[in-house]
């Protein structure tokens, strides 16, 4: 027997290496040594560019959102869903992006659906200035059905130590900015599907007039990525603290960056809820507090500006043409709550 015959094609995995070596290498800067294949990625810092520099990392997945990429055999936006949320996650504490790794495990490799999915990596790391400089492919023939597979993903930032945004200055009269998403991004598929698919008996076909859009196209538009804007808000020293919101919702992510004391009082109404997600509290009868800490509910990352710096903030994001929302205030936190930072919603 043969490694074929248990269901791995060692040749199916060296053509799919071939097709995406050149995608990974159009993302490659100068601090990149070598190429796509050793057995480890080799990246130079140049320490020239920061003072005392801090590494940030992050790791994340694409999770159940990829059950969707399956069904309508769009392969190419999971990767930017990938890399767009591990950057908004370390550029919330200041750091620039510089590299990116990637792990996809599937049952039989498909070299074109893998040249799709780096294709859609590659792409997003470009426009987010880092380098895809390796990942593992691996096949599990029995671990995984028939075209599926799962992806998740490895990036590593840089920022001196002195631009390192912790949320520690955060204090009771701090502005909460929030701004909006694009839908789901990647987190509360798994409830989002059942009620679409089992409750409502949609087809990822189907249009969903409430929504005004196919089932599958508002499910599956593509996670943002923010660091844009938050670098020019940090770069003007605007930036308190930012909570990039994903799983857990509000409710969990932005108690994160604040400091003992102080609570988030968020104005429920302050800003347009996606139809999506009130379509989704329709369907299943969904509790507010629920949605809260399920979904991002229109708001994708929110920002904590100075009240004395929120006129500039203002004025740096209208230039950017970015909408934004004002859904808040940092309160002084109950005395007699004990369980530490929380949000409260008004």
């Amino acid at each position: 027997m043969t490694y074929a015959d248990s269901g791995v094609d060692i040749s199916a995995g060296d053509r799919a290496k071939d097709r995406i070596k050149y995608l990974a290498k159009r993302t490659f800067t100068r601090s990149v040594l070598g190429g796509i294949g050793g057995f480890g990625a080799l990246f130079q810092l140049d320490l020239k560019k920061w003072a005392e520099p801090i590494l940030v990392s992050s790791a994340d997945g694409v999770g159940t959102k990829l059950k969707l990429a399956f069904e309508l055999g769009i392969h190419n936006t999971v990767g930017a869903d990938l890399v767009n949320h591990c950057v908004n996650d370390i550029a919330v504490q200041g750091a620039t992006p510089l590299f990116f790794l990637d792990y996809l495990a599937t049952g039989k490799l498909d070299p074109a659906v893998t040249e799709q999915i780096v294709e859609g990596l590659a792409d997003a790391c470009r426009a987010n200035g880092c380098a895809l400089i390796g990942g593992e492919t691996a096949q599990m023939p029995g671990f995984y059905g028939d075209g599926e597979y799962d992806l998740a993903g490895f990036i590593v930032g840089a920022v001196d130590k002195s631009k390192l945004i912790t949320g520690a200055t955060i204090e009771p009269g701090d502005i909460l900015l929030g701004l909006p998403s694009t839908g789901l991004h990647t987190n509360g598929y798994s409830l989002a599907r059942k009620l679409f698919f089992e409750v409502a008996g949609y087809k990822a076909s189907s249009y969903v007039g409430a929504i005004g859009d196919k089932a599958g196209a508002a499910l599956m538009r593509t996670h943002r990525s923010y660091l844009s804007v938050m670098q020019k808000l940090t770069n003007a020293g605007l930036a308190a603290g930012m909570a990039h919101i994903t799983g857990g919702g509000i409710t969990e992510n932005l108690p994160r960056i604040l400091p003992k004391g102080t609570a988030a009082q968020v104005e429920l109404g302050s800003w347009p809820v996606l139809p999506i997600f009130e379509h989704i509290r329709e369907l299943g009868q969904v509790p507010q507090d629920e949605m809260m800490r399920t979904f991002n509910m229109g708001v994708g990352l929110i920002v904590v500006v100075k009240a004395d710096k929120f006129p500039k903030a203002k004025a740096l994001l209208n230039r950017a043409e970015e909408k934004f929302h004002v859904i808040g205030r940092i309160v002084k936190a109950d005395k007699n709550d004990k369980t530490g930072p929380r949000v409260h919603y008004v």
